[in-house]
């Protein structure tokens, strides 16, 4: 059974600054790495650790890199993302979509495709998490990871209004209530791994369960 929706309040949460349509903002690329070499470096470190090797893995919300370790091996990559140009560029997916999942949180995929699943620095602009989180559980197998990473920088006008008033710790609970609530997640693990120098880096991530809670 699909998350229920967001009451009044907390869809003002998940207002944006700029309430534009996001394929308006994101119709021109922008080939940057949004943090930097440090912090891109945790990020695969910590692929490294969760995501498995020679899994299919999903890179939802992806972009010109996908920041997976450059040795590993694995079955093939799907991207989703908003830029088409971008995601042609990114070396290391197999295929990709552009789907804009504050319009539809829907995944071309069929049930239990991939083996893993990571997100990295872009959960804050999403307006419908719980139904895009219960919806990467559907097409991940059962016990498959999804890793969802992020940082204190992002497009402040397009991050919505939870993200931009919450703290660091706030941003981690935030997100780990997002698997709470879609209710197929278990093992919930919040991180601080961020690099001694340069920008910060978090991550929440879970393992999809067999049934719903």
């Amino acid at each position: 059974m699909p998350p229920q929706r967001p009451d009044a309040v907390e869809r003002h949460w998940f207002v944006k600054q700029d309430r534009a349509i996001d394929s308006a903002f994101y119709a021109h690329p922008r080939k940057v790495t949004h943090i930097d070499r440090g912090a891109i470096g945790a990020v695969t470190q910590l692929y490294r650790e969760v995501l498995p090797e020679g899994g299919a893995i999903l890179d939802l919300m992806s972009s010109w890199r996908s920041h997976l370790p450059p040795e590993a091996r694995y079955a093939h990559v799907s991207g989703q993302g908003m830029n088409t140009e971008e995601m042609r560029d990114n070396p290391q997916l197999s295929d990709f979509v552009v789907i804009d999942l504050n319009v539809a949180p829907v995944l071309p995929y069929a049930d239990a495709t991939f083996d893993g699943a990571c997100c990295c620095v872009s959960v804050q602009y999403l307006q419908k998490p719980l139904e895009v989180f219960h919806e990467v559980a559907r097409v991940l197998k059962p016990g498959a990871p999804f890793v969802v990473a992020f940082s204190n920088r992002c497009f402040p006008t397009k991050a919505v209004a939870i993200w931009l008033s919450s703290d660091d710790d706030a941003r981690l609970r935030l997100v780990a209530s997002y698997f709470e609530g879609a209710g197929i997640w278990g093992d919930a693990r919040m991180l601080d791994r961020s690099p001694k120098r340069g920008d910060p880096l978090f991550a929440v991530w879970a393992r999809r369960i067999a049934r719903e809670s």
